[in-house]
């Protein structure tokens, strides 16, 4: 059974950081993509930043490009720092994982269907 389970988040100050975690267990597959996903009350879900396991390939919004970084090891562990936040990242942060089968952006468009496993999500909140 594949688990995600995230840690990190927080209340932060606008301008502050914080690093979210996510240990994954259990996923087999040959080349995955893990991505962050995330949710503000009364919004539908965005995708925020996508890794390839082997190749290293990197996807991030726009909304986030030069603030945020995704990495991960060999360890299944996965991280997405957040810098210089603003109020409007405000939300819960999902972590997902799926097969790397297409290029990050598509599989960040069509997240439902590429992305089978979810974590139970982490709260980021900052105040301005």
């Amino acid at each position: 059974e594949v688990q995600l389970v995230e840690s990190g988040g927080g209340l932060v100050q606008a301008g502050g950081s914080l690093t979210l975690s996510c240990a994954i267990s259990g996923f087999t597959s040959d080349d995955a993509a893990i991505a962050w996903f995330r949710q503000a009350p009364g919004k539908e879900r965005e995708g925020v930043s996508c890794i390839s396991r082997n190749e290293g390939t990197t996807y991030y919004a726009d909304s986030v490009k030069g603030r945020f970084t995704i990495s991960d090891n060999a360890n299944n562990m996965a991280w997405l720092q957040m810098n210089n936040l603003k109020p409007e990242d405000t939300a819960v942060y999902y972590c997902a994982v799926g097969d790397y089968v297409a290029p990050l952006p598509v599989l960040m468009g069509s997240s439902s269907q590429y992305f089978g496993t979810w974590g139970q999500g982490t709260q980021v909140t900052v105040s301005s």
